[in-house]
């Protein structure tokens, strides 16, 4: 008999092309990686892949396995939801992942009521950066900066999150305009539109300090090191000030999605809800 955990481990890797990348999705140490898809290779009696100059490559054995297992998996994800749909709401926890900045600032600060008016729907949230995959169920619902283009989810606009720039009393009194230097993300999100509105302001400009995560460049802007392009929510945090004579802003539409499989459970509806009430709050607080 095939192991299921094995044939699961499998999947991650085949999808992730490497023991690293699939251990965080699996969020498992990368050695339980390699021993499982191991014990999966001794247990058909094939080799599955071939490591090649650190990244792992599918065998032919290796890709049918893979695409049997993918619908395996298709099909065990679709069972969860359809039980889940179906739970009793007073007893089902509900999974959520948010960008870092939004889960700390936008949706933890009204944690508090939402529990206490639904003292029995327990409530879990993520704070990531990454896509979480709805379908395998990494989440129940996700908020994301960017509309979800999957056919099988259900994604809706609840509101928006404008980005101006900031720094510190000090820093903004030290220099002249010409002479700021810019705080940025890193080459892992070089992409993001906020990043490139801040590169375009910036223009000859330097960046002078470069990261991963919006929450240290906000403690960046705060110990007086550049300009940061933050969410007007978080430039009220640490005594920070407009750093633009012009005023000017740019607005990032916030998607909430969950699979359809779930639209009818009454959990994921007042989640939902719930969700949207805290853009809607922090819209009317900026």
């Amino acid at each position: 008999m095939i192991d299921w955990d094995d044939l699961r481990h499998f999947i991650a890797l085949a999808d992730e092309g490497s023991l690293s990348a699939a251990a965080r999705r699996l969020r498992i140490e990368h050695a339980t990686v390699a021993r499982r898809v191991a014990a999966l290779e001794a247990a058909i009696g094939v080799k599955l892949v071939d490591r090649r100059s650190g990244r792992y490559t599918l065998t032919p054995d290796g890709e049918q396995v893979a695409e049997h297992a993918r619908r395996m998996e298709a099909e065990a994800f679709a069972m969860e939801r359809t039980v889940h749909a179906r739970q009793d709401e007073t007893f089902t926890e509900i999974s959520v992942s948010a960008p870092p900045v939004i889960a700390s600032h936008v949706i933890a600060p009204h944690l508090a009521k939402f529990m206490s008016s639904n003292p029995r729907l327990h409530l879990r949230l993520m704070g990531e950066s990454r896509t979480v995959s709805l379908p395998r169920r990494e989440a129940d619902l996700a908020v994301r900066l960017s509309r979800p283009g999957e056919m099988s989810l259900v994604a809706r606009k609840i509101g928006t999150i404008t980005y101006r720039l900031y720094g510190s009393p000090e820093y903004l009194a030290s220099r002249q305009e010409d002479r700021f230097g810019f705080i940025g993300f890193d080459e892992s999100l070089e992409d993001a539109p906020h990043q490139v509105w801040l590169k375009k302001l910036a223009g000859p400009r330097p960046i002078v300090f470069r990261t991963n995560e919006m929450a240290i460049q906000h403690a960046a802007a705060v110990a007086h090191v550049g300009i940061a392009a933050l969410p007007s929510f978080m430039g009220k945090v640490g005594n920070l000030q407009d750093a633009d004579p012009e005023g000017r802003s740019i607005a990032r539409d916030v998607w909430l999605t969950f699979h359809k499989d779930l639209r009818g459970n009454a959990a994921v509806s007042a989640v939902a809800t719930f969700l949207a009430e805290c853009l809607r709050a922090e819209k009317a607080e900026a």
